[in-house]
């Protein structure tokens, strides 16, 4: 059956730009908790970049960052499309069991929920300050909702909440946290998200931050200021000529944001990863075979075949030594690794693993296998060399029964040999390891959460992870309650506090304790009169 569950795993788990110094000479490592950079394209194909092999685009930006820094060969997206994609990066699950796991168009599109924890969630738990700059993706356009880019972690967001809405380039208003800002439609989209994401950087402080920059280039329409520039002349389609002018801003964006990192010296204390969210679009007249945006791969954006899914993955710092991994890695692998290089505990049942140790050269753990779900459409299974695709009944030519496609991508890359019919056992292992992996969201609450109830705010520290947490000492502000000698994984303490003075007041929950060694501190601010939080 290709959709709904029937078993279940759980599985456990530099950037410069024109005329730019050149960098000092790699130190060994990542700095300890250091700033992050998530810049995350909107429908760039894995074969747009000059880095991996783009001829009529230039992009001399991102091919510097990645012979600067480390390239990952075989990366993936979460989904061959947004939403699902997007909820994988955040949260750590792929989409047999993250909360979004189809588009609109595919069906009701779920939203992020207070079950969910995101990235920024996690880090700023730990002191993070956090922004996100572009496109949410996830509805409803309503503030204060679960799904709202504050309610999941992010201290400032300026762009689009909803999906649709970020298909226009010039708006008539875009959200800064719960209130709508209202713009005259002349004014590019693109533009406002990198302003506001240099000011960011520039702004400063004490503490660590992530810095989440999903931009809407190059999705469509292919929609600029102004006329195409360098490929205006060129002998193509007007959407071809704007889409490679939209690749070419995005270049051009991400050289901007490094300068800044570098002008306000924090670059060597800064990590930056760029990928897309899914692999190349051919919409509104944009034809990817001109530009071979998913490079040797079959297919594109909404297929899950490699060229829909495969995607440019690469992190620049100066502390990294320039490398290429070949290992598979994806993108609900980014959560477990910012918490990671952040020094917070990793959630336990995620479905990602982190990739710290690669950028490095250390070596991380791998995969057993790797799961893209579409529900009612197609899914796949990747298992060391073999990759298994499903397509729902009449689906894609598929029959009333369906379709099953074996490939071997050690030796055919370009899936183009289906070998279902010669390997009916391993065909029968594949699709029963794919069922397995679908179904309900497999986590356990993490982290603190507060709920004013009685004359007392009650402060409740979730263990969410796969270690003990030790002398655990709850506070309120100032207000500091007895240590309690450990909080075993899955379970969680409260400890109620007198509600301080003042309507509307901000007030701070804190968690203090000992993970695997390690000293920990989580604070979470919130006002009185909000809850549960």
């Amino acid at each position: 059956m290709i959709d709904g569950p029937s078993r279940r795993t759980l599985l456990a788990g530099s950037l410069a730009g024109f005329a730019l110094p050149e960098p000092a000479l790699a130190a060994a490592g990542l700095p300890s908790r250091p700033n992050i950079v998530v810049i995350l394209a909107d429908d760039l194909g894995w074969g747009e970049i000059g880095s991996q092999g783009q001829r009529l685009i230039s992009t001399p930006n991102l091919d510097r960052l990645a012979a600067e820094g480390v390239r990952f060969e075989t990366a993936y997206s979460g989904a061959p499309l947004c939403a699902p994609s997007r909820c994988a990066l955040l949260t750590g699950l792929h989409a047999g069991h993250g909360t979004v796991r189809e588009n609109p168009e595919g069906g009701p599109q779920r939203s992020l929920t207070d079950a969910d924890l995101t990235f920024a969630e996690l880090l700023r738990l730990s002191g993070y300050r956090t922004a996100c700059f572009g496109k949410w993706g996830f509805g409803p356009e309503l503030p204060g909702q679960a799904s709202h880019p504050n309610e999941r972690g992010f201290e400032e967001f300026f762009g689009y909440i909803g999906h649709a809405h970020a298909h226009q380039y010039f708006p008539k208003y875009l959200w800064h946290n719960g209130a709508k800002v209202r713009l005259d439609g002349r004014q590019y989209a693109p533009d406002l998200f990198r302003e506001r994401a240099t000011e960011f950087i520039r702004r400063g402080g004490d503490d660590p931050f992530l810095l989440y920059f999903p931009t809407n280039l190059p999705h469509s329409p292919s929609v600029i200021p102004g006329d195409a520039g360098r490929y205006e002349n060129r002998p193509w389609s007007g959407p071809n000529r704007r889409h490679a002018a939209q690749v070419a801003r995005l270049d051009a964006d991400v050289a901007t944001l490094v300068r800044e990192l570098r002008a306000a010296g924090v670059a060597e204390h800064t990590l930056v990863l760029f990928t897309s969210d899914n692999g190349p679009h051919s919409e509104k007249g944009v034809t990817p075979e001109l530009f071979d945006s998913n490079g040797p791969w079959r297919g594109d954006k909404r297929d899950v075949y490699e060229g829909g899914i495969r995607v440019p993955l690469i992190a620049w710092s100066p502390a990294l030594r320039p490398r290429v991994v070949k290992q598979p890695v994806a993108s609900w692998d980014v959560l477990p690794t910012l918490a990671d290089l952040a020094g917070v505990p990793v959630p336990a049942h995620l479905d990602g693993l982190s990739f710290r140790g690669l950028l490095t050269g250390a070596g991380a753990p791998r995969h057993d296998h790797l799961v893209w779900n579409r529900p009612r459409k197609a899914q796949a299974i990747r298992r060391g060399r073999w990759k298994l695709v499903r397509f729902a009944p009449h689906i894609a030519g598929a029959g009333p029964e369906g379709r099953v496609e074996l490939y071997d991508l050690a030796t055919d890359p370009g899936e183009r040999r289906d070998l279902a019919a010669e390997r009916l056992e391993l065909v029968d292992e594949l699709m029963t390891l794919l069922d397995d992996s679908i179904g309900p969201d497999p986590r356990i609450p993490y982290g603190l959460k507060t709920e004013i109830t009685g004359g007392q705010v009650v402060v409740t520290l979730y263990n969410g992870s796969s270690v003990p947490w030790r002398e655990v000492e709850l506070g309120l502000n100032r207000a500091r309650a007895r240590a309690m000698p450990r909080v075993d994984p899955g379970t969680a303490i409260s400890v109620g506090f007198a509600l301080p003075g003042g309507s509307g007041k901000r007030v701070t929950a804190r968690a203090e304790f000992d993970a695997g060694g390690r000293s920990l501190s989580f604070s979470k601010a919130v006002y009185q009169g909000r809850q549960p939080t």
